[in-house]
């Protein structure tokens, strides 16, 4: 969704589309000029708009964590009568945050629903009782602090590619790279949950369901997490069993079982694009598939694709 808009009702009704608890306040509608633009990540919503305008907001979500930059040379960032640094992102579960900015500012933010992330979270770390909560709004530290909007501006640019459904498995990706690297950047619940030891019972027939698994749904928005719980074990539990008996990872084998069947695809010999090749089989760049072919075929698809056109 892209608009933009001298409407404070309107802005403030489309911010409530995405954080129900959000509330303008003191708005001077003479000053007010509001740029919007946002994305569904599969199940996570991007957003960023530029508000120009003297503005005091709330954000309170209850069943979302909501990870927020206010970029403003003026901004104030509190919780709970504690003051945040305006120069990085936060993250909250819960606890409601107060911004204040007088000469307009670049809201960047990803809302995601609190159950799934914390499904992830639970995938992740191997423990069904993980209940994940924020422990800090604050980032880790610094870099991971710039880590996340790095993250945010990668997603933004491979989000503006995206068209229709021909896209899912791609926007799908995006979306959990975007729940992995949030939750990596700020202090959680989870941290603690990984350090615990990992479950290291796997057999090779569990390897195997997970292969046989990765072979027949490639083609779809499927993560590791995916793979592991068809093979009826942990995710750290898969990583393990993978890393035993084949030395290398689950990821590995789903990104080779994805350029295997972009490679198929050009064997066919039907006239296609590479950059809708690469974001069919979940590549946002074609520059990095093209890498990433040339590594698996010694040849680029291009050079496929020309052996057998018709």
């Amino acid at each position: 969704m892209r608009f933009r808009s001298r409407e404070v009702e309107r802005v403030e009704e489309t911010w409530k589309q995405f954080v129900p608890s959000a509330v303008l306040h003191d708005v001077d509608p003479r000053r007010f000029l509001f740029d919007w633009h946002s994305e569904d990540l599969g199940g996570v919503s991007l957003v960023r708009y530029d508000l120009a305008a003297e503005v005091r907001s709330t954000a309170e979500p209850a069943d979302q964590l909501l990870a927020c930059r206010v970029d403003a040379v003026d901004g104030r960032i509190s919780s709970a009568g504690a003051e945040l640094d305006p120069a990085r992102p936060w993250l909250t579960d819960g606890p409601r945050v107060h911004a204040r900015w007088e000469h307009g500012a670049r809201v960047t933010a990803l809302v995601f629903d609190r159950t799934a992330v914390q499904e992830h979270a639970r995938r992740i770390s191997g423990d069904d009782r993980l209940v994940l909560r924020v422990t800090d709004l604050a980032p880790r530290d610094a870099r991971s602090a710039e880590a996340w909007e790095r993250m945010f501006a990668y997603l933004e640019d491979a989000s503006a590619t995206l068209t229709g459904d021909g896209d899912a498995l791609l926007r799908a990706e995006l979306g959990r790279h975007a729940v992995a690297m949030t939750l990596g950047a700020f202090p959680t619940t989870l941290q603690d949950a990984v350090r615990r030891p990992a479950q290291r019972s796997a057999a090779p027939a569990t390897v195997r369901r997970a292969l046989d698994f990765i072979a027949d749904n490639a083609h779809q928005a499927i993560t590791v997490e995916d793979v592991a719980a068809a093979s009826h074990i942990s995710t750290r539990g898969l990583q393990y069993a993978f890393r035993r008996a084949l030395d290398t990872t689950p990821a590995e084998c789903l990104r080779k079982a994805r350029l295997d069947g972009a490679h198929r695809e050009l064997q066919t010999g039907k006239p296609v694009r590479i950059p809708d090749l690469a974001r069919r089989w979940g590549f946002a760049h074609p520059s990095r598939f093209a890498a990433a072919y040339r590594d698996v075929y010694g040849v680029s698809p291009s050079v496929t694709a020309q052996r057998h056109r018709r």
